[in-house]
């Protein structure tokens, strides 16, 4: 079994009113489960994918000054709660901030492709002590606090109105940082996996950290962290082990479920709703999984992944799936289907030197969430960032809307 480290604070436990109690039901089904599934899919599919969607590469950002620089690749990409802000972070050790309709100057219905430089399209960008490997906007914050992690070990806030920060911490004695999130069930706790082995959870309301969890008995690195969407008590990690770890965080001592099935580095996890989370490995595949037993569900193949982060994002108000690749390419899954369903490389935009001599790869990637399910079913957004900073821009409509549009005209 592994080593677990825990430390939980007493006070911060009252004061936000958390039972300390084990959710034994779900230990005990976890345990019968775990040893019975170690990644078995389910049948096979019957049907071949299809893609019921249109994409137009809407934007393309680059820098006029170091195009093709290594250090300006692009580790993450995150729309704000409201879906109208836009941060990037990465190796070039800035926080840049765009709205939507710096990214979009033409609206969202645009057909052509239209060429920026982050200078002009940038609304603003803060410079960073160290490299930057991921960033969260903070909830409840009214889009004007961002967290970041970085290759120093530190977890920072930023207050964006002031773009300063306000709060820093030293979480990982030096160790560089993978991933950080917070909660949406209470928003000052915050959470970091690093190189370390460990994952922390602190409050930025008083500046402590509140419990540690060394997930992995050979202390691998926790490269991926992230609470549930919906307000809940659960957190997922993920592991240079080959495993994703589900805890509660009202009581860390032991995963309420362990996921095994992919044969190397789990680089990203995120939680679907309904009982359903995907995670992300360096094996190159996708694994759809149900949070109930265990079991893996499907798994989407068809990128390259075998050592870097290329990203992971999902839309779940569409069904989608989104990832970079060691491709240079953009990759599209719906949930249905194991294969891709739409594919767009990053060559050809005429920026980037590392994109023209096939060098580079997609190194992140976001959607952009929608607000109104039923209003936003049939368009989405997404923004994939590369090795070379370049950030493209890629917006969807779904077939039979445009068929529809095409009929009345």
């Amino acid at each position: 079994m592994a080593n677990v480290l825990i430390i939980v604070s007493y006070e911060w436990t009252m004061r936000n009113n958390i039972s300390t109690e084990p959710i034994q039901a779900i230990q005990i089904q976890a345990q019968e489960h775990q040893n019975q599934h170690t990644g078995a899919e389910e049948e096979e599919e019957e049907e071949k994918p299809r893609c019921e969607w249109s994409f137009n590469l809407s934007t393309v950002v680059s820098s006029i000054t170091s195009v093709g620089v290594v250090s300006d690749t692009v580790g993450v990409i995150e729309f704000d709660p409201s879906d109208t802000l836009l941060a990037t972070g990465g190796l070039a050790r800035k926080i840049r901030i765009y709205t939507l309709d710096s990214l979009l100057p033409h609206g969202i219905q645009q057909d052509d492709t239209i060429f920026l430089d982050h200078t002009s399209s940038c609304d603003f960008y803060i410079c960073t002590p160290a490299k930057l490997s991921s960033l969260r906007w903070k909830p409840n914050s009214c889009s004007c606090v961002v967290g970041s992690g970085d290759y120093d070990g530190v977890v920072t806030e930023y207050d964006l109105n002031r773009q300063v920060p306000i709060f820093e911490r030293d979480e990982h004695g030096g160790r560089r940082i993978w991933s950080i999130d917070y909660s949406h069930w209470i928003p000052a706790l915050g959470a970091s996996g690093s190189d370390d082995g460990t994952a922390q959870m602190w409050d930025t309301s008083c500046g402590t950290y509140v419990a540690v969890t060394q997930p992995s008995a050979s202390r691998s690195p926790v490269c991926c962290v992230e609470f549930e969407r919906c307000g809940g008590s659960l957190v997922a990690i993920g592991c240079a082990d080959q495993r994703a770890y589900i805890y509660d965080v009202r009581k860390m001592l032991e995963p309420v479920m362990v996921f095994k099935g992919h044969q190397k580095t789990v680089t990203y996890v995120r939680f679907l709703g309904e009982g359903k989370m995907v995670s992300a490995g360096t094996d190159g595949c996708l694994k759809l999984w149900n949070m109930e037993d265990g079991r893996v569900i499907r798994t989407y193949r068809g990128h390259v992944n075998s050592r870097s982060f290329v990203g992971l994002s999902a839309w779940r108000n569409g069904g989608l799936l989104g990832c970079g690749s060691e491709s240079n390419e953009v990759f599209v899954y719906d949930k249905r289907w194991g294969e891709p369903v739409w594919v767009r490389g990053f060559e050809g935009t005429g920026v980037g030197e590392k994109s023209k001599k096939g060098g580079g790869f997609v190194s992140s990637v976001c959607w952009r969430e929608g607000g109104d399910e039923d209003k936003d079913k049939d368009e989405c957004m997404l923004v994939a960032g590369g090795s070379d900073g370049v950030l493209q821009v890629f917006v969807g409509k779904r077939m039979s809307t445009l068929s529809s549009s095409s009929d009345v005209g």
